[in-house]
């Protein structure tokens, strides 16, 4: 197994190809990141976490997930395909990434960030790189027209007294004080910027310390959101990752078997639940939210339906971390999607039919009908 610094020495082998596609297109819309699409300049990742669930199967084209790090694909026709793909769909939040090393080599982040600035499209980007901050030019000229998010990817600052765990597990990805003087950087630059806290490890990110270090450096540094989530494990990666706890840090293998038993992709017998509500505290108390604020496209003729789907997405969102039956959670979701996905205005709805005609629309019940009469209501006010 290659891991740690003694992957710094070895070679990287880069395999340039020309894919069939490069846009995926959601069922329906990311409520996490409220992204659309996605579009990616790379397979594998030289930063190499050990984390990472884009080794198992159902991402990853390796036969073994330790080549993750040191096979890297570059996609060679990605701008080609993008700009193509893009010009046949309507406009709407493209999730991008992929600042690892091999972008100083081949700039095709950069190229994927021109297609979106060219057609209009909005951009949000995840990082745990600062060299994003290389292209703020190209972030800046989307940002003027339609919007672009960038967040970083933090599980844990120098105040953790994990930190040193958290970074032999984050391998060869740039120091974390980097990720946030590039966010600095990018919220001075007048861009919605914030951190992912995923994943939150536990037994290792999972303390108060560190949940509130990570939110209070994020404020300090001007992102305006954290979005947290949990650890998630499955087949090869799952393999991989207890292989690296076993190798570096054996007092953990037998805790993470408890939380991930086999057969198990989340933790069980783990309140992850608290963690999420407790963040949300912290998250209040330094002035900052616990979801991204979904950004706004001008023009979009549909703003209100994705407004209203935000609102009713948040809504789950609140009742599973407060352990509401998960009929109504769904509700909420489902609700959200529909809503999102209905293909007029839905004020139009409102304002020729009344409340009668949203309880008309797939999966709005006369409860959450009531709401979205409430919301619209206020957004005409």
């Amino acid at each position: 197994m290659r891991f740690g610094k003694n992957a710094m020495s070895e070679d990287i082998n880069f395999i340039s190809y020309r894919p069939k596609t490069i846009l995926n297109t959601h069922k329906h819309p990311d409520h996490w990141f409220w992204s659309k699409y996605t579009a990616h300049a790379y397979t594998g990742c030289q930063h190499g976490c050990a984390f990472c669930y884009t080794r198992e199967e159902k991402y990853s084209p390796y036969d073994s997930p330790d080549e993750f790090s040191h096979t890297i694909k570059v996609k060679e026709n990605a701008p080609e395909l993008l700009r193509k793909a893009l010009s046949r769909k309507p406009v709407d939040l493209v999730f991008t990434c992929d600042y690892q090393p091999a972008e100083r080599k081949f700039g095709i982040s950069r190229q994927l960030l021109e297609v979106c600035r060219d057609l209009g499209f909005p951009v949000f980007v995840l990082e745990r790189s600062p060299l994003v901050t290389r292209d703020l030019d190209l972030l800046c000229e989307i940002n003027e027209k339609t919007p672009s998010v960038v967040a970083f990817s933090i599980i844990s600052t120098p105040d953790s007294p994990n930190h040193k765990i958290a970074k032999r597990l984050e391998n060869l990805a740039p120091v974390v004080e980097t990720r946030f003087a590039a966010m600095r950087k990018i919220v001075d630059a007048g861009i919605l910027t914030g951190a992912c806290f995923m994943p939150i490890l536990p037994g290792i990110c999972d303390d108060n310390a560190n949940l509130e270090a990570v939110i209070r450096w994020t404020a300090e540094h001007g992102g305006k959101f954290i979005l947290a989530g949990g650890l998630t494990l499955a087949d090869q990666q799952k393999d991989y990752f207890f292989r690296i706890l076993q190798a570096e840090f054996p007092d953990l293998v037998e805790p993470y078997h408890c939380w991930y038993p086999a057969g198990s992709y989340a933790a069980v017998n783990y309140n992850w639940n608290r963690i999420a509500v407790h963040i949300r505290e912290l998250c209040r108390d330094y002035g900052i939210k616990d979801r991204i604020p979904r950004p706004i496209i001008p023009g979009d003729k549909k703003a209100a339906n994705k407004r209203v789907a935000e609102c009713l997405a948040d809504t789950s969102y609140d009742l599973e971390i407060h352990n509401q039956p998960q009929n109504q959670v769904w509700a909420y979701r489902k609700a959200a999607w529909a809503v999102e996905e209905f293909p007029t205005d839905i004020r139009l709805v409102y304002s020729a039919m009344g409340l009668k005609g949203l309880q008309g629309i797939r999966d709005i019940g006369d409860r959450i009908g009531a709401e979205i009469e409430a919301l619209l209501d206020e957004m005409n006010s």
